[in-house]
């Protein structure tokens, strides 16, 4: 997939998630085969008040590249200010304008999927940044429940100078309850000619393979289902490339994945930066005895005795 003058080597993107797609998940995604990968969104204003915390979540190394950042705001002077900044400070790629998150805690402020309400204030945020950085901006949106609506502003960005638009098939007011509606990507796809990539829903090799197919889109994006889960992204490569599933064991996988993770937090410095047993729970996901892993995750006083009673479960089932 290309994306401006940036050519991808594939077309399975990660979704920036907050206090998900750190450094690390992103550097495991990347190794099994996620084509980009964003950061966790980050506050304009934040950015321009130097609140440390908030720029760190851009931290790269060349592993990961070619890397996304995504920013969020409603003020296109802001924007473009922080975009500068995080420019000249990390390099990326990529920056992403979120129009689509649905959290309050950005909605009430005017950010986010609350831009959707105001099309031509997207128009300029897309435009101010696409004329006064180096780096090729996309676009992250959610649908409305018009049709007509959705694509007007998905024209507007593109008219705007985006270089690519993500589409999550979701009305705001849905969050992520129901069913994506992929048609609204379809169309997209069929009436811009910037890159779309599909977002939503999408959480094995099958769903990846179908939407793919039906929205004839140029990528696919993958957000929650890889949350505790990077080995997705080998999954889904390997079966776009072969049309075949790849045989593997889910606990092992799991545990090794978790291993490595907390690995390479420790080896960044980041290890303070999450909650540790909320990661480990999220790694143990759709596992057999679910419920006796995540009571043994709770109990525990550190890593080692996470890992211990996986040892142990290992040991009682074999």
């Amino acid at each position: 997939m290309k994306i401006a003058d940036l050519n991808i080597p594939g077309n399975i993107l990660l979704a920036p998630m907050s206090n998900v797609t750190n450094l690390p998940f992103r550097l495991m995604c990347r190794k099994y085969g996620a084509s980009l990968t964003f950061s966790e969104m980050i506050s304009a204003d934040a950015v321009i008040y130097e609140n440390e915390k908030t720029i760190g979540r851009g931290m790269s190394c060349e592993d990961e590249r070619p890397l996304g950042i995504q920013i969020f705001g409603n003020s296109p002077e802001v924007m473009t200010r922080a975009a500068l900044r995080i420019e000249d400070i990390y390099r990326p790629e990529i920056i992403d304008i979120n129009f689509g998150c649905p959290a309050r805690l950005l909605t009430k402020d005017g950010c986010g999927a609350a831009l959707l309400r105001a099309p031509r204030l997207m128009h300029d945020i897309v435009k101010k940044l696409s004329d006064e950085i180096n780096t090729p901006v996309t676009a992250k949106i959610r649908i409305l429940k018009s049709m007509e609506k959705t694509l007007e502003i998905a024209h507007l960005i593109e008219s705007a100078g985006a270089s690519a638009i993500t589409v999550h098939g979701r009305t705001r007011q849905q969050q992520y309850s129901g069913k994506a509606n992929h048609e609204y990507v379809k169309k997209i796809k069929q009436e811009l000619s910037i890159p779309v990539i599909a977002n939503g829903d999408i959480i094995d090799e099958i769903s990846a393979q179908s939407i793919l197919d039906h929205t004839e889109c140029d990528g696919i994006m993958i957000g929650r289902a890889a949350m505790g889960n990077p080995f997705l992204f080998r999954r889904i490569s390997h079966n776009l490339e072969t049309g075949e599933m790849l045989e593997h064991n889910e606990f092992m996988q799991r545990i090794s994945d978790l291993r490595e993770y907390f690995d390479l937090l420790e080896e960044y410095g980041l290890m303070h930066t999450v909650n540790i047993k909320a990661q480990a729970q999220w790694f143990t996901r759709g596992m057999r005895n679910g419920r006796h892993i995540r009571r043994n995750i709770a109990d525990a006083e550190n890593i080692e005795d996470i890992f211990q009673n996986f040892h142990n479960m290992r040991t009682h089932s074999e």
